[in-house]
């Protein structure tokens, strides 16, 4: 017998069909918002690792992963006028972003979308002005970073050679467009200084020695017949056709590289004349606006001048204060810091990493994915001797982000030639700094399927404002070490490192005070002098060093009082500033940053 449903049992029907639509409607838009999104952030991250193809081969180990073909990428040449198309181009990034319902994404997209937001913001205030940019910058600029990239470019298989062959070929034409912009800053009344100036001509000239690589002793040299002698012993290159790319390196150093850095030289010289003496953003138009942005950009904080300010005094009168009180208190102490006193044990650089990553294990998560025996692995460096005067005291070689466990830290031995500063250089480099905080965001994004964006969005202000809260923590781990056989490294290691925050806090300040403020030579000799007595020739390398890299102090002091500023606020959330406190700190920042201060201040009250 054929039933029929009563209109309830209809009525009741067509209400389960409408949720279950409205259901799959809900869950489709859910899902469709997240999968737009992410093909949105897919394609940011491949357009910014193609604008170079030196990045690519850093960033990534295995480009066919993405369906990348390295031998079509090419260096990325200046055209006149580009420089003013940034800000249309960021512009028109912005305004894809609101283009999608951060409320239909995951969390994890809806913090992504936030950060990208907020750098692009960022970035774009920057943009507003194109000329006040210095990529020939004497500490910084590409003269003395592109020789140590080439030094390390990765020889993994013998297309990786002809890679790098056909990149020394590209050089002449990046730096035509390097004189390019250089001429068009001219013209805008921003060319560098002619001491600067100088500078930039004596790299070019000291970096390119043409009699050592006549002699074949030039470290680009030395490093290439290295790194093919690798390749040779595993069996992926012959000797004869070692020899052919060792010769074809030497010919396109000679009559490539060389005659390129030596053109970019005279061009230079040819623009001296145009720009100011050695001074501040603030002696020129737009520089203080210019200067506020790229403070926001370089650090991450989304303070005002003045708090700035006085953040930075006040941890630099609470240092100086605890200083002057410990010098009173032993006087001998002043004597140990003019000095060189020795209290560790002889540990060579991997020992001293090794020493390190134990010593951390109490306070800082493992790193996500790494095992006993199949871990990290670090080979520590010494920067050659002909860049030791151009580099920092040390660096990290960033790893591929589909291939973390080897690692690379170079030392500068102009910089670290006593046993605490190589201890805490170290410390700042490898644990727990650059080298552990890199890893252990890498693998948790890939162990939690987060999009690899992330890891091209730069946070400077966290990144080395980390660095620097893990050296300082060092000098805590340098005391543990040896407090049995010395117990009275504790006072030293302490004056140390007070004396240490004091120098970065004040040359944060200074920053601040030339590039804002206007302060002149005399001024900032008038300010060092109140707190020692220092040479004419030292303090003149400070205000230029500061003058010629705007933010950079700021970056690495401002950065750590950030995370100080955001673990006193945890501190007073979560209670109990005690060792599960520290691990749980540590955690929240590991997982959430690199971020810009602003919106991890705003996850830690979220959470």
């Amino acid at each position: 017998m054929k039933r029929h449903l009563s209109f309830k049992q209809w009525a009741a029907a067509l209400l389960l069909l409408a949720g279950f639509c409205a259901a799959t409607f809900y869950f489709y838009h859910q899902n469709h918002e997240d999968s737009r999104f992410e093909q949105f952030t897919e394609h940011f991250f491949l357009e910014e690792l193609q604008a170079n193809p030196i990045h690519l081969h850093y960033s990534i180990e295995d480009p066919g992963r993405w369906y990348i073909d390295e031998s079509q990428l090419t260096l990325p040449v200046y055209h006149a006028g580009e420089a003013a198309n940034d800000v249309y181009a960021l512009r028109t990034l912005a305004g894809q972003l609101t283009e999608y319902d951060t409320a239909r994404l995951s969390d994890e997209n809806r913090y992504l979308h936030r950060l990208l937001s907020s750098y692009i913001d960022a970035v774009s205030r920057t943009a507003a002005y194109p000329y006040f940019s210095e990529p020939l910058s004497p500490s910084s600029g590409m003269p003395s970073e592109l020789p140590i990239l080439l030094a390390e470019y990765r020889f993994d298989t013998s297309e990786d050679v002809d890679l790098y062959l056909a990149i020394l070929n590209q050089i002449p034409s990046y730096f035509e467009g390097l004189i390019v912009y250089e001429q068009e800053k001219a013209k805008a009344g921003l060319f560098m200084s002619d001491a600067t100036a100088d500078k930039v001509i004596r790299q070019c000239t000291e970096l390119m020695d043409i009699g050592q690589m006549e002699e074949g002793t030039h470290f680009l040299e030395l490093t290439f017949a290295h790194r093919l002698e690798q390749l040779q012993a595993a069996g992926l290159i012959t000797g004869d056709r070692a020899s052919l790319y060792q010769s074809e390196n030497n010919r396109l150093l000679t009559t490539v590289v060389a005659p390129a850095y030596d053109k970019l030289a005279d061009e230079l010289t040819l623009l001296k004349g145009n720009g100011k003496d050695t001074c501040g953003l603030a002696h020129h138009e737009g520089g203080r606006e210019y200067y506020q942005a790229l403070l926001r950009v370089q650090t991450g904080s989304v303070r005002g001048i003045d708090e700035i300010k006085r953040l930075l005094y006040n941890d630099l009168q609470t240092n100086y204060d605890t200083l002057a009180k410990l010098l009173r208190t032993d006087s001998s102490l002043k004597d140990q810091l003019m000095g060189d006193s020795k209290f560790l044990p002889q540990m060579t650089p991997e020992e001293i990493l090794a020493s390190l990553k134990s010593a951390i294990q109490k306070d800082f998560p493992a790193i996500p994915g790494e095992e006993a025996g199949t871990g990290v692995r670090c080979s520590v460096k010494y920067v050659d001797a002909g860049l030791e005067p151009y580099t920092a005291p040390a660096f990290y070689m960033t790893p591929p982000i589909d291939s973390v466990w080897n690692n690379t830290i170079y030392v500068n031995s102009l910089d670290t030639s006593d046993d605490i500063s190589l201890y805490t250089t170290l410390a700042h480099e490898g644990y727990p700094g650059h080298l552990y905080q890199t890893l252990y965001s890498q693998k948790f994004w890939e162990e939690s399927g987060m999009t690899p964006l992330r890891s091209v969005l730069y946070y400077g202000g966290f990144v080395e404002g980390w660095a620097m809260y893990a050296e300082l923590a060092s000098y805590d781990y340098a005391v543990s070490l040896v407090r049995d056989s010395h117990p009275e490294s504790g006072d030293y290691y302490l004056a140390c490192r007070l004396d240490r925050q004091i120098q970065l806090c004040l040359y944060a300040l200074l920053d601040i005070a030339i590039h804002y403020d206007g302060a002149s030579f005399e001024d900032v000799c008038a300010i060092l002098s109140s707190f020692g007595a220092l040479d004419e020739d030292t303090m003149k390398a400070i205000y230029s060093y500061i003058a010629e890299e705007p933010c950079n102090y700021p970056k690495y002091y401002l950065g750590y009082l950030e995370i100080m500023e955001l673990k006193k606020q945890a501190a007073a959330l979560w209670g109990d500033n005690d060792s599960a406190f520290l691990y749980r700190f540590h955690c929240f920042l590991l997982e959430n940053g690199p971020a810009d201060f602003g919106t991890l201040t705003g996850l830690l009250y979220a959470s």
